[in-house]
């Protein structure tokens, strides 16, 4: 039997590989080693595949097709956008698992939008390649890492509801997975950041506290509490990504969680906040 064994929640910030030594050294070196603790504690879970939730930025898809959740279940590779220090390559998926997902979900009302072929962008490259990545070389061994991806770039944004169903959903298929698979979920996004609005650069700090102060009490229903325009308003469009923390809370057992660092870095445009989700023993 699979079980969901901790999350995290990490940025996936472009622009620390475009503008690398834009902060100061102190606030780089905090935000480099951030990640690094990530993937020393997801080796420390004995993990031996993870889900990365992440986030169409009008590069997947298009006026053509805006999927509310999507998920990878066959061949995946990217970035599909190229940034320096994040170079294009091929990343094994558990995909019996990512089909066990599909088809549970059927018998929770869950329909998900399949891709049996998937080129991914940053909010899926970047927590692998600087924390996936840490662990498989602590581990010895490869991580095997589903795609999952959440409308919240652009509107029609999934709702918070949504996305907490379907992280609870895929706690129940890890667990009824008949391998005994330790899974770790990684919401990827946020927190308050602005994507080609008048005003990007800001950092809303009391917003971003906020959001990793219910993280911390593992609060999801406060968290799914947010109304858009309350979000859009305090920690602009790009914090609309806080909907992948909701999936990782949502899917990681009784989770509470730990703060490993934040860092409010306005020239990397965003709130930098890393989060780990403690599974907790829920009692029957």
């Amino acid at each position: 039997m699979g079980k969901i064994v901790g999350g995290f929640w990490v940025p996936h910030d472009p622009v620390m590989f475009v503008a690398p030594e834009a902060p100061p050294q102190a606030q780089r070196d905090i935000v480099w080693d951030a990640y690094r603790q990530c993937g020393e504690r997801l080796a420390e879970l004995d993990a031996t595949s993870v889900i990365i939730v992440g986030c169409d930025h009008y590069i997947l898809f298009g006026t053509h097709c805006l999927p509310r959740y999507l998920i990878g279940t066959g061949d995946v590779d990217g970035p599909i956008d190229r940034l320096p220090g994040l170079p294009r390559r091929v990343v094994k998926n558990q995909e019996q698992l990512a089909n066990h997902i599909v088809e549970q979900g059927e018998q929770q009302d869950v329909d998900w939008t399949v891709a049996r072929s998937f080129t991914m962008d940053h909010s899926f490259a970047i927590p692998h390649q600087l924390i996936v990545q840490v662990a498989e070389q602590r581990l010895g061994r490869e991580l095997p890492s589903i795609p999952v991806y959440l409308a919240c770039g652009v509107d029609p944004y999934i709702s918070f509801r949504r996305a907490a169903d379907l992280g609870r959903q895929i706690r129940a298929a890890v667990e009824s997975f008949a391998e005994d698979e330790r899974v770790v979920v990684i919401g990827s996004g946020g927190i308050s950041h602005r994507v080609g609005t008048h005003d990007m650069g800001r950092v809303s700090e009391d917003f971003d506290r906020e959001v990793l102060a219910l993280g911390i009490e593992g609060d999801l229903e406060a968290l799914c509490a947010y109304r858009d325009e309350d979000i859009l308003e305090r920690g602009g469009n790009g914090a609309m990504e806080i909907r992948n923390f909701a999936l990782a809370m949502a899917a990681v057992p009784n989770a509470r969680g730990e703060v490993i660092a934040y860092e409010p870095v306005p020239a990397w445009v965003t709130g930098l906040g890393f989060l780990q989700l403690h599974a907790q023993e829920i009692a029957r």
